[in-house]
């Protein structure tokens, strides 16, 4: 991975599209204040800690299919929180289509599966400051002889499918000038085109690349040669409630500091995109 270039890109983006707030200043006293400490009191109360999850996001929040058991960095990381808290956590099944209504309309306290922080996201939800970052990858069937290479792929006749509701959806429908944009709904459709040739490749991240191509023996990975848009990650929260927004805040630092995440992203081989 492309280490320097990566971390700058990281700061660029990161610096654009968090608010002030997001980026760990101290947030300024206001009415949200009384709100905020209630959630705190109702996490305390249930003892319960509510955490939305995309259960099919490898090496992040990965529901195995043969024995139901959940794991990624995320699935540590919100068990760190909660430890944190001295609550339990519930986790609760949600998607980048569903991530807005989801954390908005009260179904978790928190998400939590490495979220890119996008100009779109950003109206609606409150970010940390970034845990990850990752760049953008193709996957390719190996028996596609027209994209051999990064260059290959926004050309005529070119379709290239991303799932609805992912941050590649606006990413490549702005990037993309000659090849067709194919939006389908979940990410196994994207695969699935894929597979069946209606489309060239679909569009993916580094931790889900790694998942895919260890469990599917007819694609292959195309890399860009260089930075090509790198997202920075974080964990999402519904915007007003300043006391439970500085509590994660802190517990990001804390996991950064104490090692906690650096272990996390060593266990689920993710340091390389493990974000300063």
């Amino acid at each position: 991975m492309r280490c320097s270039s990566f971390l700058l890109a990281l700061v660029s983006s990161a610096a654009i599209l968090l608010p002030a707030v997001a980026r760990g200043a101290e947030p300024k006293s206001s009415p949200a204040g009384a709100a905020s400490a209630t959630r705190l009191e109702r996490i305390a109360a249930s003892q319960r800690l509510r955490v939305c999850i995309w259960p099919d996001y490898y090496g992040i929040t990965y529901r195995n299919p043969k024995t139901l058991m959940l794991s990624g960095i995320d699935i540590d990381m919100a068990h760190a929180l909660g430890k944190d808290l001295g609550v339990a956590v519930e986790f609760i099944d949600s998607s980048f289509a569903r991530l807005i209504d989801d954390v908005t309309g009260e179904r978790c306290d928190i998400a939590m599966f490495a979220i890119g922080i996008t100009p779109q996201r950003a109206e609606k939800l409150r970010f940390t400051r970034p845990h990850l970052a990752s760049d953008i990858y193709a996957i390719v069937a190996r028996s596609n002889r027209r994209i051999q290479q990064w260059g290959d792929i926004d050309k005529p006749d070119s379709v290239v499918a991303v799932a609805k509701g992912t941050l590649h959806e606006p990413v490549m429908r702005e990037k993309l000038k000659a090849a067709q944009l194919l939006v389908v709904d979940t990410p196994f459709a994207r695969e699935q085109e894929v597979h069946s040739g209606r489309a060239d490749v679909f569009m993916t991240d580094y931790p889900y690349s790694q998942r895919f191509l260890a469990n599917a023996d007819w694609a292959r990975l195309v890399a860009p040669p260089t930075t090509y848009h790198i997202t920075p990650y974080a964990y999402a929260m519904k915007p007003g409630d300043d006391g439970w927004y500085a509590r994660v805040e802190r517990f990001v630092s804390d996991i950064k500091r104490d090692g906690r995440l650096r272990e996390a992203a060593r266990r689920h081989k993710l340091e390389t995109i493990l974000a300063p």
